[in-house]
């Protein structure tokens, strides 16, 4: 199993950041996986952003949940995560990561900066 990420690497502030994460050798749909964001500021630690599970079942981090969404293509296999109102806080690396039966699967990350 592979993903991959792909959006913009600048995004200004006040606008929403979209990024794909695309899922090559398993459907999104198999049964038990969690489809997961997640990123990593500058200097700091992992934050978990949120999931969309293989029914399309969503759960977010609360301190951002008022700013996320996350949708899936299941024609194209893919998961799609939007943050809205950017700030220069947003910035990091963004991973994709899809997780079965204790097994995880990440995307090399991309490097999201937000500034004017």
């Amino acid at each position: 199993v592979q993903l991959q990420e792909s959006g913009p690497g600048l995004v200004k502030p006040s606008q929403t950041l979209t990024l794909t994460c695309t899922v090559f050798g398993e459907s999104i749909t198999a049964d038990y996986y969690y489809w997961t964001w997640i990123r990593q500021p500058p200097g700091k630690g992992l934050e978990w952003i949120g999931y969309i599970t293989y029914s399309g079942t969503l759960h977010f981090n609360p301190f951002l949940e008022s700013r996320t969404s996350i949708s899936r293509d299941t024609s194209k296999n893919q998961f799609t995560l939007k943050l809205s109102a950017v700030t220069p806080e947003d910035t990091a690396v963004y991973y994709c990561y899809g997780r079965e039966a204790g097994v995880d699967y990440w995307g090399q990350g991309t490097q999201v900066t937000v500034s004017s």
